[in-house]
């Protein structure tokens, strides 16, 4: 078992990273927020037989519906939905990936007074470092990419809010709910909400083709099913400050996915803000120095 949990982490960054993978290649078959409406109505589908199958807890309090329609909103109807729309409008994925990199600090210190969770002088210390690898991986890409726009911007600001929103209700209300009902209802409540902006929108176009089979394939069953599964398992298992800094990891892992789909360069810089950047995450999850004030 401990050995599961010591990989875990390490397979949700790989998994979770694959997403700006396969927003690239979504985007050359549909229109952003409807491919991710049919996304997570087959993911809701397919986790309930899951569900089903396993004879796992179906019945659940209304607290806890309630509860699971709250982080389905935010997780994947606010932070997906914004990243994506961002990245259709023209948003540089590296400066996407620099916003939504803010995620780890705002949780972190959120968590300390709402989850009472104390931060010692070393995750602090990671926090920053990881942060600061993270800009030094992106910045080449933020200086030869346009479409930094109020809409872009206030998409990301959104995506970023409903992540961070998120990960502090699965720790405050949601560490109780039954795992796979609970993220059933996450994704149906998403599905319905995106449905419905796509047709409020009229962008409802989506061309099948085998790229539209098998991106929808790894976006349904590895980066939604697999992926959102292991999140909340690790939230429900680790602080929030130490799970969220796992995504300071992403960025550096799409460049490299990128590098090795699509043959985008790796230099020197980008290998250095990868090596601070999993340093920083080490310093957070490992920290066990003494903690600072719960005092804000």
């Amino acid at each position: 078992m401990k050995r599961v949990e010591s990989l875990a982490p390490w397979v949700f960054v790989a998994i979770w990273s694959s997403g700006f993978v396969v927003a690239k290649y979504a985007f050359a078959t549909a229109d952003a927020i409807f491919f991710l409406a049919i996304r997570l109505s087959l993911a809701t589908i397919i986790l309930f037989a899951i569900t089903l199958a396993f004879k796992a807890p179906i019945r659940i309090s209304y607290r806890d519906i309630r509860a699971s329609l709250l982080i389905g909103i935010a997780l994947h109807g606010l932070y997906l939905g914004g990243v994506w729309l961002a990245i259709e409008e023209g948003a540089p994925a590296g400066f996407s990936s620099v916003v939504t990199s803010l995620q780890p600090v705002l949780v972190s210190l959120i968590a300390v007074r709402l989850l009472h969770e104390p931060l010692t002088l070393r995750q602090v210390a990671g926090l920053i470092f990881g942060f600061g690898g993270v800009i030094i991986v992106v910045a080449p890409r933020l200086a030869q990419a346009d479409g930094f726009t109020v809409m872009t911007l206030s998409l990301l600001a959104v995506g970023l809010l409903g992540s961070t929103v998120a990960t502090l209700l699965q720790k405050k209300i949601g560490h109780s709910i039954p795992l796979l009902i609970g993220t059933t209802y996450q994704f149906a409540i998403a599905a319905v909400g995106l449905l419905l902006l796509s047709f409020l929108t009229g962008k409802t176009s989506f061309t099948f083709s085998a790229t539209a089979f098998w991106t929808m394939s790894w976006a349904v069953l590895v980066t939604s099913i697999a992926a959102v599964l292991l999140l909340l398992w690790l939230l429900n298992r680790g602080s929030a400050a130490k799970v969220s800094s796992l995504l300071y990891l992403v960025p550096p892992l799409s460049v490299l996915q990128a590098y090795i789909l699509f043959g985008e360069k790796v230099n020197a810089q980008s290998i250095i803000g990868m090596s601070m950047t999993v340093l920083g995450v080490f310093l957070v999850v490992r920290g066990n120095a003494k903690p600072l004030t719960t005092e804000l």
